[in-house]
């Protein structure tokens, strides 16, 4: 007997109710809640992609490997071609200095804590005597300088160096503002269960500048720092995912009077109201010697990272006894003007205003950020494995022709070569013309397949095919797309200029 098309749904139903057992069913059927997906780990990534590693040698800091160092140096010539927009002239300084430099910036009294003490050679050195002869050194004198020569500090910053190098030579207000950077490794004296990865570190790098201004000066030079932020951290695809924070005077450890802390204050919270970006206040957390504006990221597990930092400093210029010749100088010490001839006869010294201020801030915590932000597929001009040349097979042409390929992408051949050209001599010298694209070689006897899917798996942004017929045309596949190695090159280094 025929049954209803219900009643043999009913049936159906019942029978799959009767074989399915709910530990044996498609979870799906069963569990309402999206499954959560771990957010990406800087460490972890770093490990996958060969970034970099730490050692018990020396905890805190970070041991970049050849794909790691790709991205930091990328990261840092960045920032160096920005400089020549934004003013920067770039110096290189001492990684320690002696006990009483620091004892003159305030970093002993006010950050001992933070630094690294470094202890060098007490052996006594022979001291020549001359009975009755003025000049000569005596036996305590020369104590006290092997004593002083023997304690010195790693750098945690680069400000008193900077200060040095602005004293070294005599300035008119014509020359301010006056704009140092520097790449120098800085040290910090974190504590051991602080350190995590490239965010907490004790040796790092700081895209770190000074800028000596005129204080009629400063508001403009915050703006403009404030406009770099914005230029970089859009490149880098955080777009204004920051926020803005004005850090004050902190209660204790602080150098200088009140008033100075108010002046600087306000004219940090003028330049806050002036950029247009909503802003906040971090109460007492403040440098030592000065207020500043921080800015602040998340990172992918909703944590914030100060990065970027603008600070105004009043103390290190007063401490380092900084000035520059200017007309009225009581006038321009306040910021002013005055038409009177007889006051713009008048020349004498004024203190510059020194602004420090990071962009990128540590660069390796900056790294880190990147790394979780991008979850480990980097924009072509960051990638360290930015193409990669598979061989369709093993054949002598096939193989001599992918190696001719890279080192045309790479500069090592002109972009025009075609492999008929006699060729280019070996001077020994590199070529004004190479590129700085990663540019890596498969030739291993492998299906094509095979080296495409593992290419794809590690992170490769171009893949580049070669086969019999790219040979005989002298041409590189990319997909469906044929082309020259030199247009191939081309458009490789558009990408690098457009930072894509």
């Amino acid at each position: 007997m025929l049954r209803s098309q219900t009643t043999r749904r009913i049936a159906s139903l019942s029978i799959r109710r009767q074989w399915t057992c709910p530990q044996c069913a498609p979870r799906r059927f069963y569990s309402q809640k999206p499954e959560q997906r771990e957010p990406p780990d800087h460490r972890k990534l770093g490990h996958q992609q060969e970034l970099f590693i730490t050692s018990v040698f020396s905890p805190g800091s970070p041991i970049f490997l050849p794909n790691g160092a790709r991205i930091f140096n990328r990261l840092v010539d960045f920032l160096r071609k920005q400089y020549t927009r934004y003013g920067f002239e770039e110096v290189i300084t001492p990684t320690i200095y002696k006990k009483s430099l620091w004892a003159k910036s305030g970093h002993l009294e006010n950050y001992a804590d933070d630094m690294y003490t470094v202890t060098g050679n007490k052996r006594p050195t022979p001291v020549e005597h001359s009975e009755g002869c003025c000049g000569t050194k005596s036996n305590e004198k020369a104590a006290a300088e092997e004593e002083d020569d023997s304690e010195y500090g790693l750098k945690p910053m680069n400000c008193p160096g900077h200060c040095l190098i602005f004293a070294s030579k005599l300035h008119s207000y014509r020359d301010l503002p006056v704009r140092y950077a520097d790449f120098s490794p800085l040290h910090r004296n974190e504590i051991s269960g602080a350190l995590s990865g490239l965010t907490r570190v004790r040796r790092f790098h700081q895209d770190d500048g000074h800028i000596f201004c005129r204080p009629s000066q400063v508001e403009e030079e915050i703006k403009k720092t404030l406009d770099f932020v914005k230029v970089v951290y859009t490149t880098l695809k955080f777009g204004v995912s920051y926020r803005l924070a004005l850090s004050t005077r902190p209660k204790d450890h602080f150098i200088g009077t009140e008033d100075e802390w108010n002046r600087a204050e306000d004219r940090l919270r003028r330049a806050l109201d002036a950029s247009g970006m909503p802003w906040g206040i971090n109460e007492g957390d403040g440098a030592f010697y000065g207020p500043k504006i921080d800015i602040v990221l998340k990172d992918s597990d909703g944590k914030e990272h100060q990065t970027a930092t603008v600070q105004l400093d009043f103390q290190l210029p007063k401490r380092f006894e900084l000035e520059y010749q200017a007309p009225a100088p009581e006038y321009e010490a306040r910021g002013e003007t005055t038409e009177d001839p007889a006051l713009l006869a008048e020349y004498g010294p004024v203190q510059p205003v020194m602004i420090h201020r990071a962009v990128l801030g540590s660069v390796e915590r900056l790294m880190a950020l990147l790394i979780e932000n991008y979850n480990g597929k980097w924009p072509f001009w960051l990638n360290p494995k930015q193409a990669i040349i598979l061989t369709v097979n093993t054949t002598d042409p096939v193989v001599d022709w992918a190696q001719k390929v890279r080192e045309v992408l790479l500069g090592n051949l002109p972009k025009s070569y075609t492999g008929d050209e006699s060729p280019v001599p070996d001077t020994g010298i590199a070529l004004s013309g190479q590129t700085g694209l990663a540019v890596d070689l498969d030739t291993s006897a492998r299906s094509l397949g095979a080296k495409i899917r593992e290419a794809r798996n590690n992170g490769y942004s171009q893949i580049i095919v070669i086969g019999e017929a790219d040979v005989q045309n002298k041409q590189v596949s990319l997909g469906k797309e044929r082309m020259s190695p030199g247009e191939m090159r081309d458009r490789m280094m558009q990408m690098v200029d457009r930072f894509e």
